[in-house]
């Protein structure tokens, strides 16, 4: 059964969405930075401490290189999204877009 979808803008979005992860995950690490040494702040009360730690978790979570996450949620989901698109089907698009082939529909 052909693919009614475009496989090959799915995988330039995913392109897309991993240069963007990238250039976020900078100021991420630096949100997990002052949430690390704001804990560090002087007679800091425990529950104010246990929502540092909080942000902390979330960063892991969303950009993995801990032992609970070591690949983070955005790049897994990443991995998944290029996981389900068809084998192959990049791959013929592209070739279809650069003979000059209309894509059929149906």
């Amino acid at each position: 059964m052909p693919i009614k979808w475009s496989a090959l803008r799915v995988s330039e979005a995913a392109d897309m969405i991993e240069e963007y992860f990238n250039q976020a995950v900078g100021p991420l690490e630096q949100i997990k930075v002052v949430a690390q040494e704001a804990r560090h702040i002087p007679n800091l009360p425990e529950y104010i401490s246990q929502y540092l730690v909080r942000i902390e978790g979330e960063v892991d979570r969303a950009i993995g290189g801990t032992s609970w996450e070591p690949v983070g949620r955005y790049r897994a989901n990443l991995e998944a999204l290029r996981k389900a698109i068809p084998e192959g089907a990049t791959e013929a698009e592209q070739e279809q877009v650069e003979r000059g082939a209309q894509m059929s529909l149906v």
